[in-house]
């Protein structure tokens, strides 16, 4: 039995403590004040990590870090959302944390130094950009390969030149408003999410 709900998490397990090793001795002694799903309370991160690895998609996230944008953690935070294979970072290896709010540490990440060694990295497995560029097409009317790389650019400049010409194709979501662009974070949330309804709904 569950401790009782407190204001964020659960305080501590109540009445005889599981014997499942997934169990942190911690965790039920103090509570778990966690952002994680109920299935997951009280669990250590390892056991966490090890249960997503059976269920995790066949998408990986990529960003380009040359600029040290704060949006990345927001991207990284979704991807941990929809359970992506991995995300990765190219360019400058340190990224803002602060908006993944501690969600990276699900998940397996990988570092880049450059748009070639992703590319090297990814082999036969293709890169889809998505960015409202010129020449690129709307993601509501494409299909996205089951297995694949979405990247996503820096809030502003969006993809780099050499990373445009490295994907197989750059997809643009439609927008409506006067606005040019919308949130990187916001971006990279839809075009998951289109993964997810075209190959775990369809």
């Amino acid at each position: 039995m569950q401790g009782a709900t407190s204001t964020v998490g659960v305080g501590p397990w109540e009445g005889p403590w599981p014997s499942d090793p997934r169990y942190d001795e911690q965790l039920l002694a103090q509570g778990d004040a966690r952002n994680v799903v109920d299935k997951y309370r009280y669990w250590r991160l390892e056991a966490i990590v090890a249960d997503l690895d059976l269920t995790r998609h066949d998408f990986h996230v990529a960003v380009e870090n040359w600029g040290h944008d704060f949006n990345i953690g927001s991207v990284i935070r979704t991807a941990n959302a929809f359970n992506a294979k991995a995300f990765h970072i190219v360019g400058k290896r340190r990224w803002n944390r602060r908006g993944a709010m501690v969600t990276d540490r699900y998940q397996h990440e990988f570092h880049h130094p450059s748009v070639a060694d992703l590319v090297a990295w990814a082999g036969d497995l293709p890169l889809i950009g998505i960015d409202n560029i010129p020449g690129s097409t709307p993601i509501e009317t494409a299909a996205l390969p089951r297995a694949c790389v979405l990247v996503f650019g820096q809030e502003g400049p969006g993809l780099s030149q050499e990373m445009q010409q490295a994907c197989e194709k750059v997809l643009h979501i439609e927008q409506f408003g006067s606005t040019r662009s919308i949130n990187a974070g916001a971006a990279a949330a839809i075009a998951m999410h289109t993964w997810v309804m075209q190959h775990v709904f369809a």
